[in-house]
């Protein structure tokens, strides 16, 4: 991206932003950082997870996952795709 993190997944946003913001949060080792809304058209939560920064955005349907670290390695990046992936695919139509 232009200000150097990793977009590493998109995910169909199937659940409410706080659903999706409580669940990120109980991932072990997880701290939140910042959760923002305007409670209408879109949310901005970041959070550190294993001494790595991470923003979710949604936009267009889907939640978007940036690492601010583009080195991040994949098995970190896995872990928080395969956790939000547990809650999602409960709620897929």
């Amino acid at each position: 991206m232009h200000d150097g993190s990793r977009h590493f997944a998109e995910l169909p946003e199937t659940c409410s932003w706080d659903e999706f913001h409580t669940h990120i949060a109980q991932l072990p080792g997880v701290t939140i950082t910042e959760y923002v809304t305007d409670n209408v058209t879109e949310m901005w939560l970041d959070f550190s997870f294993r001494s790595h920064a991470f923003t979710v955005n949604n936009q267009y349907g889907d939640f978007l996952l940036f690492v601010g670290d583009p080195a991040c390695p994949d098995d970190i990046l896995t872990g928080v795709v395969e956790h939000c992936e547990a809650l999602l695919s409960v709620r897929r139509t």
